[in-house]
């Protein structure tokens, strides 16, 4: 049996918006098994989209050639048949994985001028194409025009659910919200703890009985302990840091509402097609959008942004600090229908 293979991109939120790469590659191929190759950070994320076959998680250290375990890896990979390869990052290195390996059919991005790693070439967009296009046009000859794409999809199982709850103290029997204050691009990306904090105080008014979980990686602790302390602390969970990323992904998948950031976790919320508010400070709305039945994209869109930087070069940050936890709370209120 042909198989065919995706490498996976580095980031959480990168890895969602490919999932309509996936869509379209099943629907060309039914039959044909799909295989990830990712990191082990980005690897849950893969494991809960159904078209996935099995997920290899990359041996390689970050940023490192590696050529001899490259050159190892490969051999590893010829011996499952892969008839088609799709390189998802722009490095030179991950390109060498699948021409290694004898791979026919080697697809993806001109990225650090891949030729003859790749035999079916695509080159980037300027100015660029929204995410999950940019990856989605992976799917069809370069020099034809994109179709209709199809958007994210994850899927988590009711146990999952349950035993993230179970572990974490989150009652299945009352409302939850998560919260998502971190961002790995910088610190321009996040809305202010104290935001955050006065956003939960005006749903536990609301609500007494709803719950609010912050997610986040072990950098986000203390962002998210600022949080906790400015909202009073009464029915939060502070989880950043304390659950794998599949656990957080079933609390999202669990949620009534997430409020976040321009992040990885917005955009598996959105492919679990659950309610969300996203902030937009220094990125574009429109190249990273959540794409859930119900979602509000907020941005005040000032004159100096998106400014894409990972810090503020004017030192204001007025992007993210006069994003009013009451103008959030307009938008979300209406979601939790209260």
């Amino acid at each position: 049996m042909t198989r065919t293979l995706v490498i996976s991109p580095n980031w959480i939120g990168d890895a969602v918006m490919a999932q309509p790469l996936l869509q379209l590659l099943k629907q060309q191929h039914p039959d044909r098994p799909i295989d990830v190759l990712a990191p082990p950070s980005v690897a849950p994320v893969w494991r809960a989209m159904k078209e996935v076959d099995s997920v290899l998680e990359t041996p390689f250290r970050h940023r490192a050639l590696q050529l001899k375990e490259r050159w190892a890896y490969a051999r590893v990979l010829r011996q499952r048949g892969y008839a088609a390869a799709y390189v998802l990052p722009n490095t030179l290195k991950y390109a060498l994985i699948p021409w290694l390996a004898g791979i026919a059919t080697r697809v993806g991005y001109k990225g650090e001028t891949r030729y003859g790693l790749l035999n079916v070439m695509h080159h980037d967009d300027k100015p660029a194409r929204p995410m999950v296009a940019f990856y989605a046009a992976l799917a069809q000859d370069p020099a034809l025009a994109l179709a209709k794409v199809p958007r994210p999809r994850m899927q988590v199982g009711a146990g999952q659910i349950a035993a993230a709850c179970a572990k974490t103290g989150v009652a299945l029997d009352r409302p939850l919200v998560v919260f998502a204050p971190g961002a790995e691009f910088g610190a321009a990306k996040r809305w202010p703890a104290a935001h955050f904090a006065q956003l939960a105080q005006a749903i536990f008014a609301a609500n007494p009985l709803a719950q609010v979980a912050l997610l986040g990686s072990p950098k986000d602790r203390e962002a998210c302990d600022e949080v906790v302390a400015g909202s009073g602390g009464a029915g939060m969970f502070n989880l950043a840091g304390a659950t794998k990323l599949d656990e957080a992904i079933a609390l999202i998948a669990r949620a009534a509402a997430i409020v976040a950031n321009d992040s990885g976790l917005l955009h598996i919320a959105s492919a679990l097609n659950r309610p969300v508010v996203a902030l937009y400070g220094p990125t574009d709305p429109d190249h990273a959008p959540p794409f859930s039945d119900m979602a509000k994209s907020i941005s005040l869109r000032l004159e100096c942004s998106p400014c894409k930087q990972r810090e503020c070069p004017l030192g204001h940050h007025n992007c993210m600090n006069q994003m009013t936890s009451e103008l959030v709370w307009s938008e979300l209120r209406p979601i939790l229908g209260v």
